[in-house]
């Protein structure tokens, strides 16, 4: 008997430690900032760290309780910032290494956490390492840093043989990129090196080694100076000729392992859009992006009909769903699948067709009562549009448009910069009725009012909160209205949604439940009506409600 209870506390043990995150990402609600567009202090045209501190109680005063910033480091900005040259060093334009230290200083003072984005799998083709390697001397410090090979092979597949790039350095004639030539593949090795190709080394080799410890060591610089984690860009993307990430997914545990051991309220977010092997690999906390519910076709140019959240009321929802609660119930309890409301790669919510009130509030009900840890883009908050057909700026090619510069007031370039006009970093929404931050907040009945209220709502809320419990009630296949519950214990909401310009009803198996409540929501008329054998809900047409069963 004593040897079985001894094996149950070791089993349970376990299981505790492999469900193991920082506490606080149970309360957990993020807002994203791209840096060059949320506040420019100096005049320059460009956010920078001075001005984000300058916004940091409104920043609070939404809901959120962490900060997530797109890369800060010392860039060429050949890619946004997702080139860098010095992972040690904030870029001249944000500020410096001080100006970081104290916004993480006085974010904390306020019960708040701050997250860096982390490049992992390429530099900038300016950084010292890249120059270093491309020397000669293969023998230097920085040498197998990057793949290089004398002639470009002939027998890989087209996506693999376009992200070979010509360099004619005098270490090689080729070298590996990950995304724009400007950004050199960081070697981690091979998952199974091909005997034909010598420049393929195995994941134990000396250079792939290399390049984990220095990533291990660029995690320790910016976490000893009080930041509270990180969102690793590419995750996925760091060992080659992995195609069923086996080897990625095996290198994230071993990096995961380290980083919960020494910094155990630390946090890693994954961009890898997968969060099944995400989590798996140890991070806490993977994206599912909504897609296909706002967008049809992942930039804008939408197509109504096929679109759920549009007023048409036919689009699809369970082609999302499928692959979303696969995910979810196979990382439940062990970390997030967070749903954002947008991010600096994909078009905002906010879109020519989709920009009142009534449509967004309902969009933001969906997107902050799913389970696992909100992200709010800057500016969704207000319906902050997607801007379509702005220039190419530091290689976002048509990803500008979801990258425009805050609307704060409508003083000078809605109180974003002094600068200029036309040297405001991206081009700002052009209607003279532009949402703004100082109109919506003297506005009850406003979008930022909304998602303020509906966030302390969350907030109060296990059932509705990161780790409340998720299941689908309503017909996937007849979305109108949408039907699913969030569950705690004993708690239990229904929330209805309606993106549709008709009002519509469903019945679903009853709760047998002795009251419904209408709790929160876009409009009292919406409806729950328990049955002995049925409840039947209705919504009006666009609209949202959120329903307390007691």
């Amino acid at each position: 008997m004593k040897k079985i209870l001894i094996l149950l506390i070791t089993l349970l043990t376990v299981a505790v430690q492999a469900q193991k995150r920082p506490e606080w990402l149970k309360k957990a609600v993020f807002y994203q900032i791209y840096p060059s567009s949320f506040q420019d202090i100096d005049g320059n045209g460009i956010g920078d760290i001075k001005g984000t501190l300058s916004r940091l109680d409104y920043i609070q005063s939404i809901g959120v309780n962490t900060v997530w910033f797109n890369p800060l480091f010392k860039s060429a900005f050949q890619d946004g910032g997702y080139d860098v040259i010095d992972y040690y060093l904030v870029d001249p334009r944000f500020g410096t290494n001080t100006d970081l230290v104290e916004f993480i200083k006085d974010a904390h003072k306020r019960g708040m956490r701050v997250i860096l984005d982390l490049v992992a799998g390429h530099s900038s083709d300016q950084s010292e390492w890249f120059k270093q390697s491309k020397e000669a001397d293969n023998n230097l410090h920085y040498s197998d840093y990057y793949i290089w090979a004398q002639v470009k092979p002939n027998d890989l597949p087209p996506q693999e043989a376009s992200k070979w790039v010509e360099a004619n350095a005098p270490r090689a004639k080729y070298y590996v990129k990950n995304f724009y030539n400007s950004q050199p593949a960081l070697n981690y090795g091979y998952a199974n090196p091909n005997p034909n190709h010598p420049w393929e080394q195995s994941i134990d080799a000396s250079g792939p080694q290399a390049v984990r410890r220095e990533l291990q060591n660029i995690i320790l610089f910016w976490m000893e100076k009080g930041v509270d984690g990180f969102r690793v860009d590419m995750a996925a993307s760091l060992i080659k000729n992995d195609p069923d990430k086996s080897a990625t997914i095996a290198l994230w545990k071993k990096l995961t392992a380290w980083f919960d051991k020494k910094f155990p309220e630390g946090v890693l977010i994954a961009e890898w859009f997968n969060p099944t092997q995400a989590i798996e690999g140890g991070f806490d906390i993977d994206f599912y992006l909504s897609g296909s519910l706002f967008s049809s076709r992942g930039r804008g140019t939408q197509t109504p009909s096929r679109v759920y959240f549009d007023k048409a009321g036919t689009g699809d929802f369970a082609t999302w769903y499928k692959t979303y609660i696969g995910h979810y119930e196979s990382t439940a309890g062990k970390g997030y699948v967070s749903v954002p409301t947008g991010n600096h790669d994909n078009p905002r919510i906010a879109t020519a067709t989709r920009n009142d009130g009534p449509q967004l509030k309902v969009a933001m009900t969906f997107l902050l009562t799913l389970p696992g840890a909100p992200f709010i883009y800057y500016g969704d908050e207000i319906g902050l549009k997607f801007i379509p057909n702005l220039p190419s700026i530091e290689g976002s090619n048509v990803r500008s448009g979801e990258r425009t510069p805050m609307q704060w007031d409508n003083t000078q370039n809605a109180g974003f910069s002094t600068a200029p006009i036309e040297k405001i970093y991206i081009q700002q929404d052009p209607d003279p009725n532009r949402p703004t931050v100082a109109n919506q907040d003297k506005d009850p009945s406003s979008l930022l009012n909304f998602v303020r209220a509906l966030l302390a709502f969350r907030a109060k809320s296990e059932a509705l909160g990161n780790d409340g419990e998720f299941k689908m009630i309503g017909d996937i296949n007849e979305p109108y209205p949408l039907i699913y519950m969030r569950t705690k214990g004993n708690e239990k909401y229904i929330i209805g949604l309606n993106p549709s310009d008709k009002p519509v009803e469903a019945e679903i198996t009853t709760l047998n439940s002795v009251r419904v409540k209408y709790s929160f929501g876009t409009n009292e008329k919406c409806s729950y009506k328990p049955g002995k054998t049925v409840d039947k809900i209705k919504i009006p047409s666009v609209s949202a409600a959120i329903f307390k069963v007691q």
